[in-house]
């Protein structure tokens, strides 16, 4: 029975695109309601048992550092370990790489969206963008699309610069190694890792767009290159966190091979509420968390560590009396220590509106995702479905003079695809944009061949934040982008100029141009009043189709001491507080050239160690 659901939903994921949009979102629904199909995706929740209360370490999330940070301190037999997770564990059509755009319309998704800004989303429902973020074992691995990119290593030289020992490029390179278990074709060995946890592989699957956006990119002066490795800058095919043609969540990669440790407890639909402080002594010593109904207190003699993510460990700090202090006050929390929490959030944003045509059938088609055939073929790890999410290649280009010549500020993705290649049916609507934005650009190129170039802006200058709005910990806080803030207009006047690349790239490249590639010549909607191809066109343009690649960073920003926005120093520790560190995206204090995944994993693996390290000098423990 659970399979025939299971094929019920693919079949109707990709068979609707001939109905209209209210009857879509109705089907999709009520397959979700679905008992059977709610089993596919949680069947199993872990500690059905009372557990005991006391721990060395308590750790709030499972996402890309929570996870690594439970493995690797319960490889000490004699260290009691707690990870509490408010989601379930996920399976079923979670695995298949192609279908990541589903799972935001599950409960795998916390299904939060940016408070309206105006000039920004003019495109997408109610004016406001999706933020997805993964509410499952695994966090946002689960829902995200599997890239993996590290970064650069200017990046991490200059996170060292900004007062942060230790995190610098040769320091945090033998991390990336340690985790990852590499099996590429085509790869710089030196800078990439065997027999980590963390599978790293191609794609097995490939469009003939694909294979032409490579040779065009090179055609056009950018080498071939594992952007992983000794040079970023370049053209590449994808690198994903995948297993023979299977997705690898961090669940999958770390949990797993720990979950039957006995010194290692993991509590789903458990949602921490509060780190406990001493607020003499300042020293953390506890979490508490509701599951079920009730509400525990879960002990943690050594350290709680939050790895709640970009959104909530920023939440869960101002919670327990850690933010600043005109914010706290406004809703009676107790203040324990004043700190910019929250106050600087970063972000990539990329551009959804560069849509081209072909005259050959080189693209992904309905026809290749029929579901039986497709399904059957990705059993066996090949076939359309391990497309990760339709991404397939990737060309960092540089269009700014100033900064080092081997930084790239723009990322420019590759997609054998189209918004239109579903009718509209499922990816539009997981960006959340309007019908009238989907029917001006991609409708008129529905049932024929074309793909997309989404360019993504790595290094922004502008800034959002979030707010929290209430004691209530069930209640969401607020997040602003504050998309296209800063003063210079530098943010904008980037992503214009990587348009005009890829227009350059595109029309000059004898790969495509046999093939006819050519954009299509239909204004975005609400920009028909600006000259088609003009700057203006442009920046109308992405006012109202630039979106989030879910790439949130910087909330709890790492920092010395003398940094007025630091809320965390170099080892991870919160300031002013005893026993507590933040190991997650969220202490990244600058934007990366890099899909947060990797960067955060490597977070993770520093973190341990340096857990490890401390406790023992402190204790004597025989790690």
């Amino acid at each position: 029975m659970k399979l025939q659901w299971f094929l019920l939903f693919l079949l109707s994921t990709y068979l609707i695109s001939s109905i209209d949009g209210d009857m879509t979102d109705f089907i999709l629904k009520q397959i979700a309601l679905q008992p059977e199909v709610n089993n596919i995706l949680h069947f199993r929740e872990y500690g059905d048992g009372e557990e005991p209360q006391k721990y060395d370490f308590v750790i709030i999330g499972s996402g890309s550092a929570g996870s690594v940070i439970a493995n690797r301190l319960s490889e000490v037999p004699q260290w009691r370990i707690l990870l509490l997770e408010v989601g379930r564990e996920a399976t079923g059509f979670s695995d298949i790489p192609f279908l990541a755009p589903a799972l935001q319309f599950t409960d795998l998704n916390w299904g939060y969206t940016m408070e309206q800004q105006e000039g920004v989303a003019l495109g997408m429902v109610n004016e406001r963008m999706p933020w997805p973020r993964g509410k499952v074992l695994g966090g946002s691995t689960v829902i995200n699309y599997m890239l993996y990119v590290r970064g650069n290593k200017e990046d991490y030289n200059n996170w060292e610069k900004m007062g942060n020992p230790g995190w610098g490029y040769k320091d945090v390179l033998k991390y990336f190694l340690k985790s990852e278990d590499a099996m590429l074709a085509v790869n710089d060995t030196e800078y990439h890792g065997k027999g980590g946890y963390q599978t790293v592989q191609d794609v097995p699957f490939r469009t003939e767009s694909a294979d032409g956006w490579v040779k065009a990119s090179q055609e056009a002066g950018y080498k071939y290159v594992d952007y992983n490795g000794k040079q970023q800058l370049g053209v590449s095919y994808v690198q994903g966190t995948i297993t023979n043609g299977r997705r690898c969540s961090v669940e999958k990669a770390f949990l797993r091979p720990a979950k039957d440790r006995p010194n290692l407890t993991i509590l789903t639909g458990a949602r921490a509420t509060k780190i406990l402080i001493d607020p003499v002594t300042r020293e953390a010593y506890g979490v508490e968390y509701i599951r079920r109904g009730r509400t525990y207190t879960a002990m943690a003699e050594k350290e709680v560590i939050s790895s709640a993510g970009t959104f909530h460990s920023p939440q869960l700090l101002m919670l327990s009396g850690i933010g600043p202090k005109d914010q706290l006050e406004s809703l009676n929390i107790p203040i324990i220590q004043d700190l910019q929490v929250g106050q600087k959030l970063y972000d990539h944003l990329l551009f959804v509106g560069l849509l081209f045509s072909v005259n050959e059938s080189i693209t992904i088609t309905p026809a290749d995702v029929l579901p039986i055939t497709s399904f059957i073929e990705w059993k066996f790890g090949r076939g359309p479905y391990t497309l990760l999410g339709g991404v397939e290649a990737v060309t960092y280009i540089k269009v700014k003079e100033e900064g080092p010549t081997s930084l790239p500020d723009i990322e420019l993705l590759f997609l054998g695809l189209g918004l239109h290649t579903d009718a509209g049916a499922l990816v539009r609507k997981s960006l959340g944009l309007t019908d009238e934005s989907f029917n001006a650009l991609w409708k008129p190129l529905i049932g024929k061949p074309g793909f997309q170039i989404f360019p993504m802006l790595l290094h922004p200058k502008s800034y959002g934040n979030i707010e929290l709005t209430s004691k209530d910990p069930q209640e969401a806080p607020l997040f602003y982008g504050n998309y296209f803030t800063d003063p210079e207009d530098e943010d904008m006047r980037t992503l214009i100029a990587s348009i005009r690349e890829v227009q350059r790239i595109v029309n000059t490249s004898p790969s495509l141009q046999k093939y006819g590639a050519k954009m299509v010549p239909w204004s975005i909607a609400g920009c028909e009043n600006e000259e088609f191809d003009s700057d203006d066109y442009w920046r109308c343009g992405l006012q109202h189709l630039a979106i989030t690649l879910h790439h949130q960073t910087s909330t709890c920003k790492m920092g010395p001491k003398k940094d007025p926005e630091a809320v965390v120093d170099h080892e991870l520790k919160v300031y002013g507080i005893k026993k507590l560190r933040v190991a997650d995206s969220s202490v990244i204090p600058l934007p990366l050239a890099a899909h947060i995944n990797a960067p955060t994993i490597m977070v993770g693996e520093k973190a341990a160690d340096m857990i490890k390290e401390e406790w023992k000098k402190t204790n004597k423990d025989s790690l």
